[in-house]
């Protein structure tokens, strides 16, 4: 009967999200969005993962729906903690619709309920202890854990709603910005974490919401660092046609002159990938071993080949 329910509640979840993908897929670029839930599924996995194994266990209430659902649950025991976060995320889906017209798409619906979802599954179906009693250890990797898992959903434009919404709702009404209105949010969940679960823990927990923004930031921009190149070289024309040709990249010629010879030149700018960089060097090396190469890291590179500047959700 125990394997029934589960089995049962792994085809929902499995129609949730070919119900989401299908809402999502007006362009018809079926792999591009099969791989987008694919990633923001194996992102809030790894958040579930951080939840039950080091943050739920040591009761480190790190902000956002989560350290509210621990708040609650350590005072109301019977109810899980997965069971308060599909009720209270559902809730604020309901309340931002009908307040401030929520425009929120597939994704982070997919990903805010599947969180809440999953971690209420595995309240329901699997019994868990944590990997340490250490509170500092569970305070460090639990954030770890969840600073990846969101930085792979927020990667892919969707984000797991909670107190994303609270913080919405927040700038609607008392025009506070989103992010001020943020942080904001999670300092009073942690003050409550404070009061409810002691003073330790209630600093851990900050503690916890300070790290994983900086977790959030690193995971994205190791996502998106590209390489920004500019190449002077007697070889333009070939290289030019190899990063077009071969590369499928775009490059922009640029012209210049010796500071030195004071002869026309022309500088060659584009911007690749590390895997397409290295490609390029090696090209470069055998065709022209006197070029003149600067390279520097793009945190964050919008335009065609790219992230969309517009970002999708």
């Amino acid at each position: 009967m125990r394997h029934l329910k589960i089995n049962n509640n792994i085809k929902v979840l499995t129609i949730y999200f070919l119900i989401c993908l299908a809402i999502n897929n007006d362009k018809g670029d079926e792999m591009k969005k099969l791989k987008e839930y694919v990633l923001i599924t194996i992102g809030f996995l790894i958040v579930v993962l951080s939840i039950k194994f080091f943050l739920e266990p040591n009761k480190i209430a790190a902000g956002g729906i989560m350290g509210i659902a621990i708040i609650v649950n350590e005072i109301f025991p019977k109810l899980s903690v997965g069971l308060l976060m599909t009720v209270m995320n559902s809730a604020l889906f309901i309340v931002a619709f009908s307040a401030i017209g929520g425009k929120f798409g597939a994704k982070t619906i997919y990903s805010s309920l599947g969180l809440s979802g999953a971690v209420w599954i595995m309240d329901k179906f699997f019994t868990f202890g944590t990997i340490t009693n250490n509170i500092l250890l569970a305070t460090l990797f639990g954030t770890l854990l969840s600073g990846i898992g969101m930085g792979i959903v927020f990667n892919q434009n969707a984000s797991t709603g909670g107190t994303d919404i609270i913080a919405k709702i927040l700038n609607k009404f008392f025009h506070i910005d989103i992010g001020k209105a943020l942080l904001i949010v999670d300092l009073i969940i942690t003050l409550f974490a404070g009061a409810t679960l002691g003073a330790d823990l209630g600093m851990f927990s900050l503690l916890s919401v300070i790290l994983h923004g900086f977790i959030i930031d690193m995971v994205i921009e190791g996502f998106n660092v590209c390489k920004q190149i500019m190449i002077i070289s007697k070889k333009n024309d070939e290289i030019s046609k190899y990063i077009i040709e071969k590369l499928d990249r775009g490059c922009t010629v640029f012209n210049g002159k010796g500071g030195y010879t004071w002869e026309d030149t022309f500088i060659l700018y584009t911007v690749l990938s590390r895997n397409e960089f290295i490609k390029l060097k090696k090209y470069i090396k055998e065709i022209d071993p006197k070029a003149f190469i600067t390279v520097s890291d793009a945190r964050e590179v919008l335009g065609e080949g790219f992230n969309n500047i517009v970002g999708e959700d």
